[in-house]
């Protein structure tokens, strides 16, 4: 498989489809929004990129199987499955805020074999294929090499439901914001992701997220030079739902206060 070749075609279906999100950014009508359970919104923007990914996507493995957030197809392939996520940052999307993103992964016989984050907005094509490294609108690019806590901007989600755990998560945002540079909270976990590959945060966790949110993400991560676990160090991340990405020299730190705060019930 020429997976350098076969991520320059993901690329471009991407930039397709960004290109219809970005013209209908233009005239939404936030009337248009459904509720698909507590404070998860859903748009037609959704799910026609969804569509439209799925489409062109089946051009490229017709045999590959599907994971999608909007459930407009999901199948099971023997070998290859794409987990996509045709918005992420919807919130962001309705309420006229500017970072959102398409996510894209291949994974074969189980492993991530192609990463692609498209950030809309700003055009930024992040991009990652199986031993070829990381990159940005076609530039290598790494994680961070800071080592001190102190000099590390963080960034982080809000869980939406299941709020059971927010004290103890609040209890880490409080140790975490006395000991780092700063934490943010931009609302796309692919973004985030992204983001952390290139260099611009240290390192990401969050709880309560999807394949979707974070197998495309993860995998830059990781190509780019990064760590990618749970919160207990595992690497089931996509299983448990939590996940912390990092330039892994903060990794042990971070998870330090992670068992500290949730006493290895997350």
């Amino acid at each position: 498989m020429d997976y350098e070749l076969l991520c320059a075609k993901v690329i471009a279906t991407t930039r397709l489809t960004g290109n219809f999100i970005r013209k209908e950014s233009l005239s939404f009508n936030s009337d248009s929004i459904e509720f698909k359970g507590l404070n998860d919104l859903v748009s037609y923007v959704d799910k026609q990129a969804e569509r439209l990914l799925v489409k062109n996507l089946s051009k490229i493995l017709p045999e590959a199987g599907f994971t999608t957030e909007e459930d407009t197809i999901n199948t099971k392939g023997e070998v290859f499955d794409w987990i996509i996520d045709p918005l992420d940052g919807t919130t962001n999307f309705i309420h006229g805020i500017p970072t959102y993103a398409i996510s894209i992964s291949l994974y074969e016989d189980g492993k991530p074999v192609i990463g692609v984050v498209y950030e809309i907005n700003r055009g930024e094509m992040f991009s990652a294929y199986k031993g070829g490294g990381a990159f940005l609108n076609n530039k290598a690019i790494h994680v961070s090499k800071r080592t001190s806590l102190s000099e590390c901007l963080l960034a982080t989600g809000f869980p939406y439901y299941q709020f059971d755990k927010q004290p103890q998560y609040m209890q880490l945002f409080s140790t975490l914001m006395q000991k780092c540079h700063g934490l943010r909270r931009i609302g796309s976990a692919a973004v985030d992701l992204a983001y952390v590959a290139c260099g611009r945060f240290d390192a990401f966790f969050e709880y309560n997220l999807n394949s979707w949110d974070v197998a495309a993400g993860a995998f830059l991560v990781q190509e780019a030079g990064g760590s990618v676990t749970n919160f207990t160090g595992g690497d089931e991340f996509l299983q448990t739902r939590e996940i912390l990405a990092g330039n892994g020299l903060i990794h042990t730190e971070i998870l330090d206060m992670m068992e500290e705060h949730f006493n290895s019930n997350l």
